[in-house]
């Protein structure tokens, strides 16, 4: 009886109109129709033909056939690419992990209270964000050439782009109060973010840095083949020769690599956080 008190009828109830389950088919059936109607169009637009593209599948078997048996006479020189590589990304890694702990407190809204200051700081770094990493590599190796000079500088700002964006969010994240009292009590900028800021903020700045570590070893695999230097550019250099059998050699170096570094970093994070 006390829970029909204040309980409108279906009448009355003004949501009930909303929640009916027509209503809900109606939604979802004219979602679907635009999704289908933007698929129909731009395929159509694109000039794309799903018939052509189920029967380049059937090509598949010809580029197996090519790139077996693998070639063993290029394993030692794709270690030694694979180690420049992964220099690459170590370089890359360490120099925007130092660079980005003043950007990202500039970038943080709780920390940098000077409008012009922040919104500055965050506009370069959506625009450095914004540019692909091979756009990157290609701009640098026009600039200092090929090799991983270029590859480095290229995943340098690749980098700093993404972990300014997730540190700094991770910043505006935190606690305030106890940086508040420690300003209360007389603590300066530099002794409140050391004592208040990071402590918070170091498990995920750990785990950020490993996590850009691992996109830049997949990265500097890519810029290679624009000429910024590592394992990316033998690859290259084996495939416009059509040594297949190298390239399929290589490729599985790449995964095994690749696997193992994931798989380290993910331990590592779990074991932080």
């Amino acid at each position: 009886m006390a829970n029909n008190i204040n309980k409108p009828s279906l009448n009355d109830d003004r949501y009930a109109p909303l929640l009916s389950p027509w209503r809900a088919k109606a939604k979802v059936s004219l979602v679907f129709f635009i999704i289908l109607f933007f698929l129909w169009y731009s395929s159509r637009t694109t000039g794309v033909d799903f018939g052509d593209l189920i029967m380049g599948f059937t090509n598949m078997g010809q580029i197996i056939d090519k790139l077996f048996p693998i070639n063993m006479d290029v394993l030692a020189p794709a270690f030694d690419r694979l180690i420049e590589t992964i220099h690459m990304a170590i370089i890359a890694s360490t120099f925007s992990t130092i660079i980005v702990v003043p950007v990202s407190l500039l970038a943080a809204n709780n920390i940098t209270h000077n409008w012009f200051v922040y919104n500055t700081t965050r506009l370069i770094m959506n625009i450095l964000r914004t540019i692909p990493d091979v756009v990157l590599a290609v701009i640098f190796v026009g600039i200092f050439g090929t090799g991983p000079i270029g590859g480095i500088v290229a995943l340098f700002i690749f980098s700093l782009g993404i972990l300014a964006k997730l540190i700094s969010e991770t910043v505006e994240a935190i606690d305030m109060q106890p940086i508040e009292a420690m300003r209360a009590s007389g603590a300066n900028t530099i002794q409140s973010i050391s004592y208040g800021v990071m402590p918070q903020v170091a498990p995920q700045f750990t785990s950020f840095a490993l996590y850009v570590f691992e996109i830049n070893i997949r990265a500097s695999v890519v810029i290679g083949l624009v000429g910024a230097g590592g394992i990316g550019q033998l690859l290259m250099s084996q495939f416009s020769f059509n040594n297949y059998g190298a390239v399929m050699t290589i490729i599985l170096v790449i995964f095994i690599v690749v696997v193992i570094i994931e798989y380290i970093s993910t331990k590592i994070r779990e074991a932080i956080i």
